[in-house]
């Protein structure tokens, strides 16, 4: 099972690493290698709230999540969109952007911290929206029930979690945007730049995110229906119907609500790549083998059951999506090391890791039965 899921993960390691001494011989090596580390620590929690949404599809999108996404997921975030950053907020064009990237690496970085304020409204609207519309919906099976059995509740208001978001960004752009660090230690009003960056996320999240759902909601629908269509085929000895065209469409949408929940996690390892070097190469290089490694493990959570059997895994991974999208806000004025960034996202799955297996050792104590089934509510702690 190792293997077989994290095999193309070592393949492209092994080709990365090779590629990076190549470039610029041992020193790059252990660049590469710590970008990567860098990208799976800060994207684990990104890794388990994907396998929340990949289990639902078969295994043709699965490889395709694997393949395409990868693609998407690396020439497009960890590549293209630092490049695409620059040229915009610059406004130059793409292959004066491109020169820069390879050619003034110094110059380059300044325009992407400069560009820090956008990007970090845009993603941490994103991740916000959904992280609200998580912890504002009834579940029967609660970590933190003292937080999560009223908020649930308050979730019955229509259009809250939209209202929270917009109150946020307001106060964003009235106090983090107004000093809005720039590089060299100095400080510009981003304040409009901060408001029309956060609306696109939401946008993006309302529309790429209510897609998803819609056509999510109409596949159950249909696979209910189809259901009883086989159940009266064979009193009847006919036919049922297909529901593949819908469950195209339905993966289809789930897949691009994937790849741009991806694109806002991978906002703070491409600005803390910078951290580390100014070389783009080098960057997409470490960023995609720990981006390849992300959806090996998503893949691994899937195929495993891990979601089923740790029922509190998925409630951590949120939580931490929460604490980036509020950490993406506050540096568009502050500085936040990486380190911390990423300690936030594992405490907090190992947290509710360790509160999954108190679960199953209690309900095992109790007389047994299927973790996944027992549809109980818990404090977790």
């Amino acid at each position: 099972m190792i293997l077989k899921t994290f095999g193309w993960s070592f393949v492209i390691t092994a080709v990365g690493l090779a590629l990076a001494v190549l470039y610029d011989g041992w020193t790059a090596f252990g660049i590469v290698a710590i970008l990567s580390i860098l990208e799976i620590s800060l994207s684990f929690d990104n890794a388990v709230v994907n396998a929340g949404i990949l289990k639902k599809m078969n295994a043709f999108w699965q490889k395709i999540f694997l393949t395409i996404g990868v693609l998407i997921a690396v020439f497009g975030m960890r590549l293209v969109f630092p490049v695409v950053i620059v040229a915009i907020s610059a406004k130059i064009g793409p292959i004066e952007a491109v020169n820069l990237a390879l050619n003034e690496k110094e110059h380059y970085k300044e325009l992407v911290t400069d560009a820090h304020a956008s990007i970090a409204a845009f993603g941490g609207m994103f991740l916000l929206m959904i992280f609200l519309d998580f912890i504002f919906e009834d579940r029967d099976i609660q970590w933190l029930r003292w937080i999560e059995r009223p908020l649930a509740k308050l979730g019955k208001v229509d259009m809250l979690s939209v209202a929270i978001a917009l109150g946020v960004l307001l106060v964003s752009s009235m106090t983090f945007a107004t000093h809005a660090h720039l590089h060299g230690g100095a400080h510009a009003d981003k304040g409009e730049t901060v408001l029309i960056s956060g609306i696109a996320g939401l946008i993006t999240y309302m529309i790429v995110g209510g897609l998803s759902g819609y056509f999510e909601d109409k596949l159950e629908e249909e696979e209910e229906a189809e259901l009883e269509a086989e159940e009266a085929a064979k009193k009847s000895g006919k036919g049922g119907a297909s529901a593949v065209l819908l469950a195209g469409k339905a993966a289809f949408f789930m897949f691009l609500y994937l790849e741009v929940l991806d694109a806002s996690f991978s906002f703070d390892g491409v600005i803390g790549a910078f951290a580390i070097t100014n070389d783009i190469v080098l960057m997409a290089l470490g960023l995609g083998i720990g981006a390849m490694y992300v959806r090996s493990l998503t893949v691994y959570l899937v195929r495993q059951g891990t979601l089923d059997d740790y029922v509190y895994l998925e409630h951590g991974a949120h939580y931490a999506i929460g604490a980036l999208a509020v950490i993406l806000l506050v540096t568009i004025q502050y500085e936040i090391n990486e380190v911390i960034t990423g300690l936030v996202g594992v405490v907090l799955i190992a947290w509710s890791f360790w509160s999954s297996v108190r679960r199953n050792k209690r309900i095992a104590a109790e007389g047994g039965g299927d973790f996944s089934e027992k549809a109980e509510v818990s404090t977790g702690v």
